[in-house]
């Protein structure tokens, strides 16, 4: 692995190679740098070569680092979320991704209300049927979705997936594109001012495959800081 600058400028290189296979424009696709369990020091790096978004899997850890970093950033919640951490959220972060369950999305909601904003989510569809992951399973999603949008201080603005671990990105392909049908498939019953358009899918290993599959959010942590330091609580 290169710095973390030479890191930035080659996954830049391979999203704008991705969106030029797809025909897509490269402003569709915005890069989350993930920067869990990475010291400030380097997210200060990324952030001098012009990240502005930043990933983070705890709601500790993104407590620390917003109290440390009090640029204008873009905060993204991407890990599991438990209920009872959703309070400290509204305001602090742009995203949450991880939006699997009705008891959370309750919560995000009363939270959301006692702050008069609306929080923007994802759902998280566990599009391989993974035993080892979180999320809904395709098939429940569309209820759940319409569930969602009952909530006023609620916004289901799209869907996310983590794919399994592989070493041949073309495996999780299936999985990217099913994500895209599944929320063309849910707009359909939606009305046009509730329609989905975010899909946060693709990591360090697969996120060209996942663009070349429409993603609008890829989520790359590695590619960009190297392997993750498991000692920083």
């Amino acid at each position: 692995m290169g710095s973390i600058r030479e890191n930035l400028l080659l996954v830049e290189k391979n999203i704008d190679a991705a969106c030029a296979r797809a025909g897509r424009p490269r402003e569709d696709v915005t890069l989350i740098a993930v920067s869990k369990t990475k010291p400030v020091s380097d997210l200060r790096e990324a952030m001098a070569c012009g990240c502005t978004v930043f990933g983070e899997n705890k709601v500790q850890e993104l407590r620390d680092k917003t109290a440390e970093i009090t640029e204008p950033l873009h905060w993204h919640m991407i890990g599991h979320l438990q209920a009872n951490k959703v309070k400290y959220l509204p305001g602090m972060v742009d995203l949450i991704h991880s939006v699997d369950n009705e008891k959370l999305a309750q919560e995000i909601e009363k939270q959301a209300a006692k702050h008069d904003l609306v929080m923007d989510v994802l759902c998280e569809v566990n599009m391989a049927h993974e035993d080892t992951k979180f999320g809904l399973t395709p098939e429940d999603t569309p209820a759940f979705v319409k569930k969602l949008q009952e909530l006023p201080h609620l916004r289901v603005r799209g869907l996310m997936t983590i794919a399994p671990y592989t070493e041949d990105a073309e495996t999780n392909r299936p999985y990217f594109r099913g994500l895209k049908e599944l929320m063309v498939q849910i707009n359909r019953d939606l009305p046009e001012d509730r329609q989905m358009s975010v899909l946060s899918m693709g990591m360090t290993g697969d996120y060209e495959v996942a663009i070349e599959e429409g993603a609008t959010l890829v989520r790359v942590g590695t590619g960009i800081f190297g392997e993750r330091n498991y000692q920083i609580s």
